[in-house]
Formats: C-alpha cells, sequence, structure tokens
C-alpha cells in the first residue's frame, strides 16, 4: 500500500464504501445504495474490473461486492470515483459474515470468480467454497437466483461440485454434453480478469459452475398429508 493508495481509500470509502460491519439488512443496504433495487453479490472481486462490468450491464440491480485486498479496494474506488458505474457499494468484510448478515432470500445473483484455490492439501480445509458456504449462499438466494463459481484449479472446481452438491436448494445448471459429463456451466458473459488470465497463461482450464436456487420438494410424511403447495 502506497500513499496515495491509503488516501484513496480514507478519502473515497464514505462515497463508494459501506461499513464493514454491517448490518447487511435489506433496510441497511438500501440506505448504503441510496435505493431499493434487487441486489446483486460479488466476492472476492480484486480490482473490480469484472465487477464493473456486471453493474454496468445490469444497471437496474444494486451491486455489492466484497473485498479484503486493501490495494485492490484502492484501485477499484479510484475507478468508480472516475467512471463509476454509481450502482456499485463497496465491503472490506468477511464474505462468510456478509453471507450470515444477510437478510433470507434477499440476493438474486451470487458470484464468486477465482477464490483463493488453496492448491496444498494441507490447506484444503481453508477454501471459500465449502458445504457452509453452500448453505448459506442458499438462504441468501432468492428461489430462482442464481450462485455462480470460476475457477482455474480442476481440483479445485471437483472440490466446488461436491460441497453444493450437499445442498438441495441448489440444483446444477450444466451444459449438456460440454466435458463428457456434463457438470460443467457454460462461461457467462464477462471479461477475462487479471487473475484469470494468469491462469491462462499457465497453461490451466478455466471452469464455470452455475447453480440455480430452488425451493425442494419436501418428502412426504408416512400417513401423512403431501407437501403443501
Amino acid at each position: 500500500m502506497t500513499d496515495a493508495k491509503r488516501a484513496l481509500l480514507v478519502d473515497l470509502a464514505p462515497r463508494w464504501g459501506l461499513d464493514p460491519a454491517g448490518p447487511w439488512t435489506a433496510v441497511e443496504l438500501a440506505a448504503g445504495f441510496a435505493r431499493s433495487a434487487p441486489l446483486h453479490l460479488d466476492i472476492g472481486v480484486g480490482d473490480g474490473a469484472a465487477t464493473r462490468a456486471w453493474a454496468a450491464e445490469h444497471p437496474e440491480a444494486s451491486v455489492l461486492a466484497v473485498e479484503l485486498h486493501r490495494p485492490g479496494v484502492s484501485t477499484l474506488f479510484a475507478e468508480l470515483e472516475a467512471d463509476g458505474p454509481d450502482n456499485i457499494r463497496v465491503a472490506m468484510a468477511d464474505a462468510c459474515e456478509v453471507l450470515a448478515g444477510l437478510d433470507p432470500g434477499s440476493v438474486d445473483h451470487l458470484r464468486v470468480l477465482f477464490p483463493d484455490p488453496w492448491p496444498k492439501r494441507r490447506h484444503v480445509d481453508r477454501r471459500l467454497i465449502d458445504r457452509g458456504f453452500a448453505a448459506a449462499a442458499a438462504a441468501a438466494l432468492a428461489p430462482g437466483g442464481t450462485l455462480h463459481v470460476a475457477t482455474d484449479w480442476d481440483d479445485y472446481a471437483d472440490h466446488m461440485r461436491t460441497m453444493v452438491a450437499t445442498e438441495p436448494r441448489l440444483r446444477p445448471q450444466p451444459q449438456p454434453g460440454s466435458d463428457g459429463e456434463g457438470w460443467r456451466s457454460p462461461r457467462p458473459p464477462r471479461p477475462v480478469t487479471a487473475y484469470e488470465q494468469r491462469g491462462l497463461d499457465a497453461g490451466r482450464s478455466v471452469t464455470d459452475l452455475v447453480w440455480i436456487r430452488i425451493e425442494p420438494v419436501e418428502p412426504v410424511e408416512p400417513n401423512g398429508p403431501g407437501p403443501v403447495a
């Protein structure tokens, strides 16, 4: 962090940042964005290039960007101040705490692009996408909403698929026949981020995975009534 970047964080946080302590209720977020709108949640945004493109494509939505890396947030603040778009706010907060504090069903779309893969076996338990994350994401998403993750590590892609498969409220949206198994999803439109490009330059393949939030079918109780429509 240079002095200039530190100054940007201090000067621009009142305009583009939200209190990292929350709360993250719909009422508080509406106040932070100065409007009520569908909520898109972008976790781990780096310098925010892909987030800014996402927000520009969806001016009807409020895009909450979550990022702890201060140099990246400083760059994002500077870009937002220079050229917007206006429908982004940034939380320098723990992603799991943000998810836990959201109102149930308040998120239309949730995205995690290229989270830290923690490739060493002894570090696997540090990965963001696990069973707890899948449950929290399902709780935060509105029915019909989507969870989209991407990684350039094949092992992490398989890990993500396995973890999210434990959550019955999330149904995969694969591209049939795309990989012989059909569990990878088509690449949604987005710019190639700097992190993604490093993976491509290193010869790694990128996997996108998308799930849709559904209402699971309730089991019928023996000799009892069926689920209520």
